[in-house]
């Protein structure tokens, strides 16, 4: 395999496993301030509880986080020496500023884990909150990068040359904005359905336990409320990023939906495969006029297909499954929500059915492997550019070889550190059951 493909493989299996701890390093202290709260309303104390073992969670993933964000970052220096050229002079901003946003994260965070029973109720949640806004903010900051990459702005090239550089222009590209909402509202979705699986999980074990039973089915609840919720807004967000691609990467649009002809009133393609040679989408369900629709809010809008750019600079056309994936996995979570308000507020129902708890528990992965395809399609999307039209992926790879025998020993790593999580996470919470938080309670 070549240089290119080598490095490309080995930072997208980086990101790819940093985005797993990444999400949950969102989604979860979201999860523990809306415990915090529901405890300082209704004093139940099952709601401190589930902050209390919730926190002891994130500070394992957000140990695993730290590592592998920063093998990431070396890694854009390794690999990309070109690219973090453009960036050093034009983008250097949200990398700066990231440094902060993690301080704030991991200073309260600390003062959270070790000193939250000293804390009065008002500062407790006050230092969730800034839990929740450094964990966030890292999230935007850094993915702001990525948004610059679609959508470039700040500077110009000039024979090669970085001219006319403006680097608050280039943060405030024209993608942050969506960019930053979906990296966030994907992430407390992910967060909240992880959640939501234990739950479900431990339910199906403990049925016949009144009271470890009711502690979880209150746990699903939240998880699956919360994760319904935002997989709603997601989704509102996700047309907002269909028109950002119209406007301004219409070939990854093109890409997504197997586009080929340019066309008023185009269809909206729903699964099946894309075929460059027959140049359609085999095995797909079409709704008719709903891409144009989608694209421009309008049933006229001319919608550009594949064939109005070079064959060299059209996507993997394999982005069609990953957009699918995505739409699909969400549209299934925010049913799992449904499904829980019907059965807990419209039936009254005390005790979910087997087969639904059993649903429940893909709740977590799916929402995990949306993101995965998110990320993939976002960066496969936007080949072969690194800087959108800009800078190719090509030109900026590095040249100094051993990428391979790299991806070998970085794999491993990785396969140790995600073995390592479990572990140490099952230890935890087999050495400190629920039980025993409970009968402190009742003490």
């Amino acid at each position: 395999m070549t240089d290119l493909v080598l490095a490309r493989s080995l930072f997208g299996t980086t990101m790819g496993f940093h985005i797993i701890y990444a999400s949950l390093g969102v989604g979860i202290p979201l999860m523990i301030l809306l415990a915090e709260l529901i405890f300082q309303k209704t004093k139940d104390p099952h709601y401190a509880i589930m902050a209390k073992r919730w926190t002891k969670a994130q500070a394992v993933l957000l140990g695993v986080a730290i590592p592998t964000g920063t093998i990431a970052g070396t890694q854009l220096a390794l690999l990309w020496p070109g690219f973090m050229e453009v960036i050093g002079k034009v983008m250097s901003l949200p990398f700066q500023i990231e440094i902060y946003a993690f301080f704030i994260e991991a200073l309260f965070m600390s003062i959270y884990v070790y000193a939250a029973d000293r804390l009065s109720n008002a500062m407790r949640i006050i230092t969730v909150i800034f839990i929740v806004i450094g964990a966030a903010a890292s999230a935007i900051l850094i993915t702001n990068v990525h948004a610059f990459e679609g959508t470039p702005a700040g500077f110009q090239m000039v024979n090669g040359e970085i001219t006319n550089i403006e680097p608050w222009k280039a943060f405030f590209n024209p993608s942050f904005a969506v960019t930053a909402t979906h990296v966030v509202l994907s992430a407390f979705t992910t967060g909240a359905f992880v959640i939501a699986s234990v739950a479900a999980f431990k339910m199906l074990k403990t049925r016949k336990n009144e009271k470890l039973y009711t502690f979880h089915r209150k746990a699903l609840f939240l998880g699956l409320i919360v994760g319904g919720l935002f997989s709603f807004l997601t989704a509102l967000n996700g047309h907002e990023s269909a028109q950002l691609l119209y406007e301004y990467q219409p070939e990854k649009l093109a890409g997504a939906e197997g586009l080929f002809e340019t066309q008023s009133h185009a269809p909206l393609a729903i699964g099946g495969f894309t075929d460059a040679d027959s140049q359609e989408i085999k095995g797909a369900i079409e709704i008719p006029w709903a891409l144009s629709f989608l694209a421009g809010n309008s049933f006229d809008t001319v919608v550009k297909g594949l064939n109005d750019f070079p064959r060299d600079e059209w996507p993997p056309l394999f982005i069609h499954t990953l957009f699918n994936g995505m739409v699909i996995i969400g549209s299934v979570l925010i049913l799992f929500a449904v499904l829980a308000l019907l059965y807990r507020k419209i039936l009254k129902r005390d005790k979910f059915p087997k087969w639904l708890l059993f649903l429940y528990l893909f709740g977590g992965p799916l929402s995990l492997l949306a993101i995965e395809f998110g990320w993939i399609f976002a960066c496969t999307g936007r080949q072969p550019w690194v800087i959108y039209r800009m800078l190719k992926t090509s030109e900026v790879v590095t040249s100094s070889g051993s990428i391979g025998t790299l991806f070998i020993l970085f794999a491993i790593v990785y396969l140790i550190l995600g073995i390592a999580t479990v572990i140490v996470l099952t230890y935890y919470f087999r050495k400190h059951s629920i039980e025993e938080d409970l009968r402190l309670t009742e003490s």
